[in-house]
């Protein structure tokens, strides 16, 4: 089999979406799968709608398009803020999208109006990460002008947190956009069928607080696909988190010195060589580097440890083991390794599944 691949285990994606679906649900809150990290892949979609979540999301419109051509039957909301110059691709094929900006709403209602279409806008609101989002004191007008476009449905509003800063979802600033809710409510009247609490951040948060206010819609990816909170990284009780891994291929494994010699500048990426004399190592170097992933991202086997990367290569110490030329080693990936994974054209995608759909 080729390497370097990530392998795509279907089955415990699927275990773990329809767990999260099934604990959300009791606290009214559904789930939007998040497709964006596996480039809107119709197989990964098709798991997600059968464990149960309410609706698709991606942050690129190439990947709700490529859903589309599969014939993938959700609906599907665009999560990063449209393009005006993707405007027309945007109303044809995304049945909402996330907005902060009363100008790319209006070129939306142009083109939906020109496609004889109508296009749901979910507004979103700023509530401290510093990403995007509509200051909360702007947020009344921006919906009594969102109203007034033709082709153009408000379906709800929404925040982004522990992306961009780090700031946690918490009683306090959930409380804030329910109150918003609210709030728009009272001024407008029954409008908003969704309010979008956030991202696989929001779990924490979700899962152990009393009340859940108006909250009825969480974005959710890399908890389903890596089975980890965000905030601190840490596995979620119940959920696997190999259901997705890379595998790489060993080119080389010698008995080295730890120390580089000579005189010493930068590396090919500018960081700091080694500093530390561990004597005489394994040191075995896998066919995958930079260009593919996000080495700082890997988690390495039991007794393995990553010594440092660059653009094709990724060095280990393979703990007093010379491993066999064409040897297959597998890691597991955070957020970070696994976009760069999929992305990369070097990479393949092997997809693993047991149970037949």
């Amino acid at each position: 089999m080729t390497a370097p691949r990530v392998e795509i285990d279907l089955d415990k994606i699927h275990h773990n979406a329809g767990t999260l679906v099934e604990r959300l649900a009791i606290r009214g809150i559904s789930v939007t799968g998040i497709t964006k990290a596996t480039l809107g892949s119709p197989e990964i979609a098709g798991t997600l709608l059968r464990a149960g979540v309410a609706s698709l999301g991606d942050s690129r419109i190439e990947n709700i398009e490529a859903m589309r051509r599969a014939r993938v039957p959700a609906s599907m909301t665009l999560i990063r803020s449209p393009m005006i110059s993707q405007a027309e691709r945007v109303v044809t094929h995304a049945d909402v999208s996330l907005n902060t900006e009363l100008d790319v709403i209006s070129r939306l209602s142009s083109a939906a109006k020109e496609a004889r279409r109508t296009h749901g806008v979910v507004l979103m609101v700023e509530l401290g990460d510093l990403r995007e989002g509509i200051m909360p004191c702007d947020v009344e007008n921006t919906v009594r002008e969102t109203l007034r476009f033709p082709n153009i449905v408000l379906k709800g509003i929404g925040t982004n947190l522990a992306c961009r800063s780090g700031v946690s979802p918490d009683a306090k600033n959930m409380a804030e956009l329910s109150a918003l809710a609210d709030s728009i409510e009272a001024t407008f009247g029954p409008i908003l069928s969704i309010v979008s609490g956030g991202n696989s951040g929001n779990l924490p948060w979700a899962l152990s607080c009393e009340d859940t206010g108006r909250i009825n819609d969480l974005r959710l990816g890399e908890a389903i696909l890596l089975g980890r909170e965000t905030l601190h990284r840490q596995p979620i009780d119940g959920l696997h988190t190999d259901a997705i891994t890379l595998v790489a291929e060993v080119v080389e494994s010698k008995a080295k010195p730890s120390l580089p010699w000579g005189e010493i500048a930068q590396t090919a990426f500018g960081e700091n060589p080694p500093a530390i004399d561990r004597g005489r190592i394994t040191q075995t170097i896998l066919a995958i580097g930079h260009q593919d992933t996000d080495p700082c991202g890997l988690h390495a086997p039991t007794g393995i440890k990553i010594l440092g990367a660059s653009s094709d290569h990724l060095i280990v110490d393979s703990g007093g083991s010379t491993l066999c030329m064409g040897a297959e080693m597998t890691f597991q990936l955070n957020y970070s390794a696994l976009v760069r994974a999929m992305t990369s054209p070097f990479v393949a995608r092997v997809i693993k599944r047991l149970v037949p759909v």
